[in-house]
């Protein structure tokens, strides 16, 4: 025998017995509940709610239900969240009465769960939130009223008791079961809400899952409707009418949403095999009327047993009882030592299941009495039915009992047969007593149907004792032959008609199929209760209460035999009168058969009307079929149409998307030619490396393009990428146009010309391009010609870079220290003169010029202190690449090698040590009023410039993990705010100064100022012109600097009149400030 079949007593060692069933009880739950709250779309199994169930009473409470409960991911997953919520539920109702109390303190946690899941506004989020609300709800109304029970049913002795004689308890108990009520139907709303009811939702486990819980809401909402009209018809009586209006509005509120809730959830497949959904009145109960009280029903709802699945991992849970016998020789019985221990283990452990049973029984004869009363109104409602079936045949009965009359009659004159009824009577009452005696015997084997199967000995006698009674009654039913014959005839009436009746019987197939079904539960429900009673049977103690049970049946059998030997004895002798009396009731038969004979043929004419009734009934049905398929038909259609329509929107949708982005992205490219051609645009400058930089992703942007448009025409779904594609694709060309538009400003004539034109034809043919990814054609020849196009472009960008050459390497170390010195002195000799111009302004001037002028020079002295940073965080740079990069050489040695570079940062030191004097110089004017507020701006683009090239300078010879460049980097950004301080704050004071000068123009008649546009139209035009002068003006100034630098810097000019140079130094970086502010 494996270990497997061991006893489950086996204590381990230093562990006390009570110990180990402990954990085991631990393990069971958490198994349980580990299958009951798992993160599948189907509805919590029964029979692991019920180990739950269980467990809370033999935990007696629910504490250890919320210790296993805290590690489960109900802030993760939202299904395991709600099947939790449906649990917790669940054991507040069926389980431990301390259930309540224990989870009511972990009612925060339940309102954080509401909070989080209500944020998903899909899914299971809004359901997840209003079950919380529930539960809250559920809590506040125990924690109010602790009597009530979890599962709200209470004696009407506690109902009373709770309420007591105080109006104002009954008013608020009235107000807390409303708000009970609206949570729930919120709930059930919310439910019905997230399913689609023109589908089968409720045989589909996704549908079954919302669907299961509620099960739970209908229970609730029967106990909350009895009690609440209870508690409102007890006001009426106590208040006037015009107090309880509000309570009476919504109460007829909840009663038309739940009357409509029971009526959803009794169309429901899945709702008719679990429970028993009541059904409201038509008309609410009118409180005014205290007499309606007496027409009040409560709602009762019957949960169906679902039928036991087999469950796979049965070893994994222990069993309630271990019914197995080990198979262990005997003479290892004997050689074991005694284990006091385990036995009394083993006893208590019995003794607790005993007590599981017990209370398992006591639920399922609970759960027995409720399908039985279900049952009892079905057939209440049967036979209603039925009995205006029998109207007709009760017509044919009175007849019947007109013929017994003159029966009765025709006897009178007879002495002999005045006895028949008489003897009648006797016949009927000794049946009527034998009839009770039946059905006394037939309650009897009911009741103690299970204790009889299971005592072989007793069925035997039981059988014998029924085959005795049969035989009995054999010899009455051969005694009555005689009798029986004479009124054979008068029910064959009766017969036919009870005929007519079944047949029309018959059309309530399905009624008898409901029946059949509710019977099948109540047989699993009896197999149920026979496993129960085996399990007992193990038991000594049980087992003596059933040989207690079967004595005392035993008895009652005895006791039935004496009365049916008896009534034997009292028939024996009646028998003996009546076959003397029977030969002369024969010749009244002939007479009586006539009449019958008529009474037969009338009969027959009924049924067949009842038959012609059917076959009606029948074609009605047919009827009904037919249209019911037709519908579905034309729904299929009407399906397959509407999702044709959709395709067909979708993927319009997606053309007009398409078509979008290279409209988007085709108006992108046109305004970055367009650029080339603004006036605006012509002083912005860029260098060839950057316009390179720009450039090279377009090529790898052609190749995206290529690659999602042949996916996008394999499969329209794959819009993304290209949309993707084709906005990186217009943002690097139209850049690459813009840098290109910006280099060639700075180039020589002839070959900026070049490259101006060839950034407006890789424009164009960029345009084209688009146009043809919007018309679905070959992109091969599109993208070669644009890829060419850009290649030509970088080439020319490539011409354009500079080069320069070794001049005066022996003093250009010094140069550079000399440099740097004196722009450090320009700096804070500029700073301390514009805090002393500061300090001056303040004296001479008050009001908006004051206003104006501090936030300039203040502004200013913020760039100056920035300007400052920068130059010592450079020097600190400059330091290390030197100390790094000379070796044992010396600095000087280290300038001359790297001359280059050195020259690049002597020049930019010059530009920052100028720009920092002309902004002084301007800023001077500017206060004083001889100075223009664009100098300013001017002023502090040029010293950003300078900056940013003495930034770009120091970075080519630093380590990139570098420290002091990171500060350097830092500083140049302090620098860059700065800036845009210094230039906002000129704005700011232009727009001040102009809206102070603004001119009055309400008091002018029409022709002054006609006069006066005019003139300004005037001005306008001219002002055009000297700005495209001097734009001119300004290019060849560049072209000039440029020369000039060149050759007093030792830069190279080649043969066509372009600056070369051998270190990717920018010269000028005004068109990256430019870019960046754009």
């Amino acid at each position: 025998m494996s270990s497997m079949h061991l006893p489950k007593v086996v204590g381990q060692r230093g562990k006390t017995s009570l110990e180990i069933e402990r954990e085991s009880f631990e393990r069971r739950q958490i198994i349980a509940l580990n299958k009951a709250i798992n993160n599948q779309e189907t509805p919590v199994k029964e029979k692991h709610a019920r180990n739950a169930v269980l467990g809370t009473f033999q935990d007696n409470g629910g504490n250890m239900f919320w210790a296993i409960s805290s590690k489960m991911p109900v802030q993760a997953n939202p299904i395991v969240c709600w099947k939790f919520l449906q649990v917790v539920h669940k054991l507040m109702r069926d389980g431990h009465p301390n259930v309540v109390q224990d989870s009511v303190k972990y009612a925060s946690q339940i309102r954080d769960l509401g909070k989080l899941w209500g944020h998903l506004k899909e899914g299971y989020g809004k359901l997840i939130a209003s079950y919380c609300r529930l539960l809250i709800q559920k809590f506040k109304f125990h924690r109010k009223f602790p009597g009530i029970p979890g599962n709200l049913v209470m004696p009407d002795e506690q109902y009373y008791k709770i309420c007591g004689g105080d109006v104002n308890n009954y008013f608020e108990f009235s107000i807390d079961m409303l708000d009970y009520m609206d949570e729930i139907i919120s709930l059930q709303h919310a439910v019905f809400g997230s399913l689609d009811m023109s589908r089968a939702n409720s045989m589909t486990m996704a549908g079954q899952c919302r669907l299961a819980p509620l099960i739970l809401c209908i229970l609730d909402t029967c106990q909350l409707y009895d009690y609440l009209v209870r508690s409102l018809f007890h006001l009426h009586s106590s208040l006037p009418p015009d107090t309880l209006s509000g309570h009476r509005d919504r109460f007829l509120q909840c009663y038309k949403r739940l009357k409509e809730f029971y009526f959803k959830c009794s169309n429901l497949q899945y709702f008719k095999h679990l429970v028993q959904v009541p059904s409201l009145p038509d008309n609410p109960p009118n409180f005014l009327i205290a007499s309606d009280f007496t027409k009040h029903i409560k709602p009762a709802a019957v949960v169906r047993e679902e039928e036991p699945e087999p469950d796979a991992d049965n070893d994994s849970v222990d069993n309630l009882i271990d019914m197995s016998i080990p198979d262990v020789p005997v003479q290892e019985i004997n050689d074991r030592p005694p284990e006091p221990d385990e036995r009394d283990f083993l006893i208590e452990r019995l003794q607790r299941e005993i007590r599981l049973l017990k209370e398992e029984l006591g639920r399922v004869r609970a759960e027995d009495h409720k399908i039985i009363s279900g049952l009892k109104e079905e057939i209440v409602k049967l036979e209603k039915i039925l009995s205006e079936l029998r109207l007709s045949a009760n017509k044919s009965l009175k007849e019947n009992e007109g013929l017994k009359k003159d029966i009765e009659q025709l006897k009178s004159d007879v002495v002999a047969s005045s006895k028949v009824p008489e003897l009648e009577k006797q016949a009927k009452a000794n049946q009527e007593k034998f009839q009770k005696m039946k059905d006394i015997y037939g309650k009897l084997r009911e009741e103690h149907v299970s204790l009889l199967r299971n005592h072989d000995s007793l069925t035997k006698q039981m059988a014998v004792e029924k085959k005795v009674l049969e035989e009995k009654d054999q010899i009455i039913k051969e005694n009555q032959l005689e009798l029986n014959r004479m009124v054979e005839e008068k029910h064959l009436v009766h017969n036919n008609l009870q005929k007519s009746a079944n047949d029309i019987s018959e059309q309530l197939a399905e009624v008898s199929s409901f029946n059949s079904k509710l019977e099948k539960q109540k047989e699993d429900l009896e197999a149920r209760i026979r496993s129960l009673e085996e399990a007992k049977s193990q038991l000594e103690t049980d087992l003596d209460i059933k040989v207690t049970d079967l004595m005392t049946v035993s008895s009652q059998l005895q006791d039935a035999r004496d009365q049916a030997r008896e009534k034997e004895q009292e028939l024996t002798e009646n028998n003996e009168t009546l076959k003397i009396q029977l030969n002369q009731a024969r010749t009244d038969k002939e007479t009586i058969e006539t009449r019958l004979n008529d009474r037969v043929s009338q009969a027959e004419g009924k049924l067949a009307e009842t038959e012609a009734d059917r076959d009606r009934l029948q074609a009605e049905l047919d009827k009904q079929v037919t249209l019911l398929t037709d519908r579905y038909n034309q729904l299929t259609i009407e399906k397959e149409e509407l999702e044709t329509r959709l395709t067909d929107d979708i993927n319009n949708l997606r053309r007009q998307i398409l078509s979008q982005t290279v409209r988007e992205a085709t108006l992108m490219i046109e305004d970055a030619i367009e650029q080339g051609d603004n006036p605006a645009y012509a002083s912005s400058t860029c260098t060839a490396e950057y316009l390179i930089s720009r450039a090279s992703p377009v090529l790898s942007c052609l190749s995206r393009l290529h690659n999602s448009s042949f996916a996008y025409g394999a499969d329209k779904a794959d819009l993304e990428a290209v949309v993707t594609a084709l906005t990186d694709f217009a943002h690097h060309l139209s850049d690459s146009v813009i840098q290109g538009f910006a280099t060639s400003h700075a180039a020589q004539i002839e070959p900026g010309d070049e490259l101006s034109n060839a950034c407006r034809h890789s424009g164009r043919l960029g345009i084209s391009l688009l146009h043809a990814v919007n018309k679905e054609e070959n992109l091969d020849s599109k993208i070669r010609d644009v890829s060419e196009s850009i290649e030509h472009l970088m080439k020319l960008a490539e011409g354009l870079i500079p080069k320069m050459e070794d001049v005066k390497a022996e003093e250009i170390g010094d140069m550079l220290e000399n440099e740097m010195q004196g722009m450090t002195s320009a700096i804070e000799s500029a700073a301390a003169k514009i805090q002393e111009m500061l300090q001056k302004t303040r004296e001479d001037n008050t009001g908006v010029n004051l206003e104006v002028n501090e936030n300039i020079l203040g502004s200013c002295t913020e760039l100056m202190k920035a300007i400052k940073v920068l130059v010592e965080k450079s020097r600190d740079l400059q330091k290390e690449i030197v100390s790094s990069g000379r070796g044992t050489a010396s600095a000087t040695e280290f300038y001359k090698r790297n001359h280059r570079w050195t020259e690049g940062l002597l020049s930019a030191a010059k530009a920052v040590g100028w720009g920092a004097t002309t902004l002084l110089d301007t800023a001077d004017r500017v206060v004083s009023g001889k100075g223009k507020f664009e100098e300013i701006m001017a002023c502090a683009h040029e010293i950003a410039a300078s900056t940013a090239q003495l930034v770009v300078s120091s970075k080519v010879k630093a380590e990139r993990d570098s420290k002091n460049l990171a500060a350097l980097s830092s500083a140049s950004k302090v620098v860059n705010q700065a800036t845009a301080k210094v230039v906002g704050s000129a704005k700011s004071a232009s727009q001040t100064v102009e809206d102070q000068n603004l001119m009055d123009f309400s008091s002018m008649s029409l022709h002054q100022t006609k006069k006066m546009e005019m003139q300004c139209q005037i001005r306008v035009m001219e002002l055009e012109s000297n700005l495209e002068k001097e734009r001119r003006k300004l290019g060849e100034l560049r072209k000039q600097h440029y020369s000039l630098a060149g050759e007093a810097e030792g830069w190279e000019v080649n043969e066509f009149g372009e600056l070369v140079t051998d270190e990717a130094v920018p010269l000028d970086v005004n068109s990256k400030v430019t870019a960046e502010k754009r």
